[in-house]
C-alpha cells in the first residue's frame, strides 16, 4: 500500500489543528467567500485491485471565528481559559467546529487543542478529551444567528436549554444563566477553512490525557477565572 496525497495549494497544510484534521487542502468558494477546502487522505491497495481506501470516518468541519452579538469574539487561551476579545485577528479565537451528530459539534481551540465542554452545574470548561460533555447542539435562531446548548444538560424542572454565552465585559457566563433570546448566547460563525477531521474518539466524563486540567466537578472552572452569573 501506499499513500497518495491531493495536491496543495499556496498555503499547503493551511488548516489548523491539534491533531484531527487531514493536512492537505484546496481552494472552495461559498456564500461567506473564498474559504479553503481540507481533502482526504487516500490509500491505495494494489492487493485489492487498486482501489482506494479509506481507513477513518472522515467529517467535513470548519476552521471559523465565533463572533458574538455583544461584539466580542469567543477565544480559548493556551491554559485553557475561554472568554471573549476584541481581537478579531488573534490566533485564539480560532476554533475546529467538528460535526459528531446531527446539527450536534465540538468546539476545539486551534492553538490550544482543548475542546470547550459545560459541566452539570453549568459551568464551561476546557477538556484535553472529547467527551459527552464537549457536545454543543448547533441551532440557527429567529434573528439567523446561531446558538449552542449543551446536549447532556438542561434545567430538570422546564428542560430548557443551557447555552454557551459571553456577557457584556467579554466574560464567560453559566450555561444554566443564559437565554436563547438574549444577545448573550447569539453567534456568528466566520468560516476560514473548510477542512475533513477524523472523528474525535470518545471519552468518559473526568478522564484526563496529557496535561493536567481541572474536572468538570470542580466549581472554579475557567482557568481559575472568575464565571459571570449574569443573564445579559
Amino acid at each position: 500500500m501506499f499513500f497518495q496525497l491531493c495536491r496543495h495549494t499556496e498555503e499547503p497544510g493551511a488548516c489548523r489543528s491539534a491533531g484531527h484534521i487531514f493536512p492537505c487542502c484546496e481552494a472552495e468558494t461559498t456564500s461567506s467567500g473564498t474559504v479553503s477546502s481540507c481533502c482526504r487522505v487516500r490509500m491505495w491497495d494494489q492487493e485489492n485491485h487498486g482501489n482506494f481506501l479509506f481507513p477513518e470516518p472522515q467529517l467535513k468541519g470548519i476552521v471559523t471565528r465565533l463572533f458574538s452579538q455583544q461584539e466580542y469574539f469567543l477565544q480559548m487561551h493556551p491554559d485553557g481559559t475561554i472568554d471573549g476579545t476584541k481581537d478579531e485577528n488573534s490566533d485564539y479565537t480560532l476554533f475546529n467546529l467538528i460535526p459528531v451528530g446531527l446539527r450536534v459539534v465540538a468546539i476545539q481551540g486551534v492553538k490550544a487543542g482543548l475542546y470547550v465542554a459545560m459541566n452539570a452545574e453549568g459551568y464551561l470548561y476546557s477538556s484535553d478529551v472529547f467527551t459527552p460533555e464537549c457536545k454543543f447542539k448547533e441551532s440557527v435562531f429567529e434573528n439567523y444567528y446561531v446558538i449552542y446548548s449543551s446536549t447532556l444538560y438542561r434545567q430538570q424542572e422546564s428542560g430548557r436549554a443551557w447555552f454557551l454565552g459571553l456577557n457584556k465585559e467579554g466574560q464567560i457566563m453559566k450555561g444554566n444563566r443564559v437565554k436563547k433570546t438574549k444577545p448573550s448566547s447569539h453567534f456568528v460563525p466566520k468560516p476560514i477553512e473548510v477542512c475533513m477531521y477524523r472523528e474525535p474518539s470518545l471519552h468518559e466524563i473526568g478522564e484526563k490525557q496529557g496535561r493536567s486540567r481541572k474536572s468538570s466537578g470542580t466549581p472554579t472552572m475557567n482557568g481559575g477565572k472568575v464565571v459571570n452569573q449574569d443573564s445579559t
